[in-house]
């Protein structure tokens, strides 16, 4: 057995550490850009309490409020000009996992000149980015406990991520008493999202014992509370749970990396800016049915702890969560054509082909085709 596991994330996890703020980004400089979006953190007051915790710690604060679902590398190039002609020196994400994907990729371009997309397809390297600190208000990405940052290229269309430990927080806080104002939807979406990354990181190819360990007890974790936020927004016992669920989701994948359903999640969402969790529960029941027989243990595993008894019907256990939380959904439902298919199959291997290498089964351009037919 061989492995090697390199994670150097700084999570400060539980109920009121966002008032650690102030102090944590006193740490690394002086005036903060918060990036965030255009109304949540500002309808939940959050914005407003952050800004203030700021100013308690004598930390000046430039607000950046223009990244939108799925993030753009036009909004990053915003972005940092705010944080350049501004002078912030410290880049803190308040939000969801779109949020913090642009405040990372906005830290790394502050500092790596020309195009993201150069970086993101390595074309060129960049080992340099403005000290990160990341506030997750809902349980979904896990990007607080990662190196990636997706974003989508608005002339191509390709959504891929960008790589590198320099966009790893230096500080990450979870606090669940930040999310429970998510909307019902919103948290069936995110939640599903943090779902597939421990479902995808514990049957990838690239997986070993530490992101195993983690992966199914973030599966285990989710498995059993998600359903108890969706309809009791107040359980916040339920809320830590499915929160750490989600940065464990995170941290796996940023070691084992994703599978098939991200890598052909990915272009239906660049093309269609259709919700990320919505298009993984379209397209995951079909892929696990098409795969089961690639990892029996493995897919076993996932399938009894949601609520079926082996791996032949894990397929049929994830379309019953799915149920219960209002979320099972086709891709037609979203928006995808069948017209869209051959582009989506062509897009997959150029921005998603180590995800597509990475599942236990590696499907065929035929497969894969046929897989977004049956999920229309």
């Amino acid at each position: 057995m061989k492995f090697n596991y390199n994670l150097p994330i700084n999570l400060l996890f539980g109920r009121g550490k966002i008032n650690e703020v102030g102090k944590e980004a006193a740490k690394y400089g002086k005036k903060v850009l918060i990036v965030t979006g255009k109304n949540s953190t500002k309808k939940s007051g959050l914005l407003d309490k952050t800004i203030n915790l700021l100013k308690q710690s004598k930390i000046e604060v430039e607000v950046f409020d223009k990244v939108s679902q799925n993030p753009v590398t036009t909004t990053v190039y915003e972005g940092v000009e705010v944080a350049k002609t501004t002078g912030c020196d410290v880049i803190l994400g308040l939000g969801g996992g779109s949020i913090m994907d642009a405040a990372k990729s906005i830290a790394f371009s502050t500092r790596n000149p020309g195009d993201i997309s150069d970086y993101i397809f390595g074309i060129k390297q960049g080992t340099e980015a403005l000290p990160i600190i990341l506030v997750p208000t809902t349980c979904g990405t896990g990007s607080e406990g990662n190196s990636f940052s997706v974003l989508t290229n608005p002339e191509t269309k390709d959504k891929k991520s960008l790589r590198t430990n320099a966009i790893i927080a230096k500080a990450s806080i979870v606090d669940p008493e930040l999310m429970v104002t998510m909307p019902k939807h919103i948290i069936a979406s995110v939640g599903f999202d943090a779902l597939a990354h421990n479902m995808e990181a514990y049957v990838s190819k690239a997986g070993q014992p530490l992101t195993d360990i983690q992966a199914l007890y973030g599966v285990k974790l989710i498995a059993e509370n998600l359903p108890k936020i969706y309809n009791d927004q107040t359980d916040l016992d339920a809320w830590e749970k499915v929160s750490l669920g989600s940065t464990l989701g995170g941290m796996v994948i940023g070691v084992a990396g994703v599978t098939a359903p991200h890598g052909l999640e990915h272009p239906a969402s660049g093309l269609r800016d259709i919700v990320h969790g919505k298009g993984l529960a379209a397209l995951t029941p079909i892929i696990v049915e098409k795969s089961w027989q690639s990892d029996i243990e493995k897919y076993t595993n996932i399938s009894k702890l949601l609520g079926g008894t082996n791996a032949e019907d894990c397929s049929d256990a994830i379309r019953n969560f799915l149920k219960k939380i209002h979320l099972n959904i086709t891709l037609s439902e979203l928006g995808i054509e069948a017209k869209d298919i051959d582009w989506m199959v062509k897009n997959c291997m150029k921005v998603s082909k180590p995800s597509i290498t990475n599942h236990p089964k590696e499907f065929t351009l035929e497969e894969i085709k046929d897989i977004y037919y049956k999920s229309l």
